[in-house]
């Protein structure tokens, strides 16, 4: 079984390094049978890479702007992002880079991290720090959706 744990962000940009964070946490201590790939602001690059790889499980981590309390971690439905309007600081929608891989792979979760400053040189806010160390700490042993609840949908 592979797991591929795809960390999506720009470390420049205050709390949109959360991903980034997490990619570097995991190299520093590996946890679990994950295969990390640092996205950066580009994730999309790496579409080739996680196709090769087949895994049964793609789980891709990002500051996702949930219109929650700073370092509120979520899972987004990733047919919800496109509706969503979601911030995105990258290059293409993730929805665009969810669509090109399902059929590829066995189950895609997105897993959101509510951001509270992002900005050129902007530092990490400590809520996102601590958000990011939570989602490593449940990496190994990892089950279903990891024990984070889903992004409720907000009602029109």
């Amino acid at each position: 079984m592979t797991d591929v744990l795809l960390c999506v962000g720009n470390s420049m940009m205050g709390d949109d390094g959360a991903g980034p964070l997490l990619a570097e946490t995991c190299a520093a201590n590996p946890t679990g049978r994950w295969v990390v790939i640092d996205g950066g602001s580009a994730p999309e690059n790496d579409i080739v890479a996680i196709r090769e790889l087949r895994p049964d499980r793609l789980l891709i981590v990002d500051a996702t702007d949930m219109g929650l309390s700073p370092g509120a971690i979520r899972i987004v439905d990733p047919d919800d992002i496109a509706e969503m309007f979601m911030m995105t600081t990258h290059n293409m929608p993730l929805n665009y880079l969810i669509d090109q891989l399902k059929e590829d792979v066995g189950e895609v979760i997105f897993l959101g991290i509510q951001p509270d400053i992002v900005g050129f040189y902007y530092p990490m806010t400590q809520p996102i720090k601590d958000a990011v160390a939570e989602v490593y700490r449940r990496l190994n042993g990892w089950q279903g959706l990891g024990g984070f609840a889903p992004l409720e949908a907000v009602a029109e």
